[in-house]
């Protein structure tokens, strides 16, 4: 590639697939900028970095947080088992960060000597080294080197408030408005989507994840109105902690920690945060119990880890919708023995809530069901288990010793989040 060809904007990024494609020598990408573009831009590469190998096979992650630098090195140096092409991606790289959080890692110059040189000469043929990572500083020698060698795709989005800046945004929200409503073949009209905005402002993920709410909302119609907005998307709490369970199951603990300290600066209340938590542990709970039954019960297939969104429909939404049909069965032949007993019996069962815990509550969007089916395979069946002990002790303590609340669900969060090992 030429140097005017190694750095393309995600705006961009589609329009150059076909040619990255047949590029045979690319061996370093670097993906930087907004955490959710890079994300986004991180699925759309790989596949086409892979050139056909299964994800299963030829695609290492690594955890930039927390990965040192020479397990970095060792992994871009060691071939496949199977001899085929290999893509090691190492997600939030600290290229660029002068000082990590507590509980992560930083490059030292040192560090960033040993990655001069694999970008330099050290990357095997049919290797591709992804580092992911947010602000870069385009002074640094190690971005100019993967820019001269390899690829950068810039994900920056201007975050000021002049005019230009703001119609960049625009133009970024509409762009993932406009994907996510084809594929579900809904519409979105320009007054609705102001309204969205109004609400979640430039915050890409959070804008994405207010989309998936209004279509598991909106159902079978195929249009997205001002109304549907106002009853499912609100400039209040809800989203907060909707942000701050996403980076609980991501394993961050710094932004989880962070988005605690704001939440509980904004004035909610402890054991809110912890019946949040409590429910998306137990719902992940509840697919890890699927998925660890299943799992003894089949050969072969793909991980569910490397699961395109199309297979999970195919493979194993037709299992998720049966198994709830079995979990609702069951519930009412409960019900039945309890209607069966006194009067005060029958008036407690006419009140029972219904199951929270459907693993496909919704099948008909099924995308939603896939991001809990992956943010489960982030946790084993024990994490969970005993998570969900340590919250009900949270609780209990909480409720009747004046324990420091925000202490306890700091240090669960730092418990889950660990990384085992």
């Amino acid at each position: 590639m030429t140097a005017t060809k190694n750095l393309v904007t995600y705006k961009a990024l589609a329009g150059a697939l076909d040619r990255l494609s047949k590029e045979d020598n690319l061996k370093t990408v670097l993906i930087c900028g907004e955490s959710f573009l890079v994300r986004k831009a991180l699925d759309t590469l790989v596949p086409i970095l892979l050139k056909g190998e299964s994800k299963q096979f030829g695609l290492d992650v690594l955890d930039g947080k927390t990965t040192p630098v020479g397990e970095i090195s060792e992994q871009a140096g060691t071939f496949s088992f199977l001899g085929t092409r290999k893509v090691i991606a190492v997600k939030d790289a600290p290229l660029f960060l002068l000082k990590a959080p507590a509980g992560e890692i930083s490059y030292s110059e040192k560090d960033l000597q040993i990655l001069i040189r694999l970008v330099e000469e050290g990357i095997p043929d049919n290797h591709v080294l992804v580092f992911t990572t947010g602000t870069p500083d385009r002074r640094k020698k190690i971005y100019k080197l993967i820019l001269e060698y390899g690829l950068v795709v810039d994900c920056s989005v201007a975050t000021g408030a002049r005019k230009a800046d703001l119609e960049e945004q625009q133009a970024v929200l509409r762009d993932i408005s406009r994907q996510m409503l084809l594929k579900a073949g809904k519409q979105m009209p320009p007054d609705a989507f102001a309204a969205l905005v109004d609400q979640t402002g430039f915050n890409p993920e959070l804008f994405a994840n207010a989309i998936e709410k209004l279509l598991a909302y909106t159902g079978g119609r195929d249009r997205i109105s001002v109304a549907d907005i106002g009853a499912v998307v609100h400039k209040d709490k809800k989203d907060p902690i909707f942000a701050l369970t996403n980076a609980v199951m991501e394993r961050d603990v710094s932004k989880s920690l962070t988005l605690l300290a704001g939440l509980l600066s904004d004035g909610f209340h402890p054991l809110q945060i912890l019946k949040t938590l409590e429910n998306q542990v137990r719902k992940l709970l509840a697919v890890k119990c699927f998925t660890t039954g299943l799992n003894t019960g089949r050969s072969g297939g793909p991980a569910l880890k490397h699961m395109q969104f199309n297979a999970f429909k195919q493979m194993l939404l037709p299992a998720i919708i049966d198994w709830d049909a079995n979990t609702l069965k069951a519930d009412e032949e409960n019900i039945s023995l309890l209607r069966a007993g006194d009067d005060e019996n029958k008036k407690k069962s006419a009140k029972l809530p219904a199951n929270d815990l459907l693993l496909a509550p919704n099948p008909k969007n099924a995308y939603p069901i896939f991001q809990n089916f992956l943010k489960s395979e982030n946790f084993a069946l024990e994490e969970l288990t005993h998570a969900l002990s340590a919250l009900a002790e949270l609780d209990y303590r909480i409720k009747s010793s004046g324990v420091d609340a925000a202490t306890g669900l700091e240090n669960f969060i730092m418990a889950l989040c660990r990384r085992p090992g």
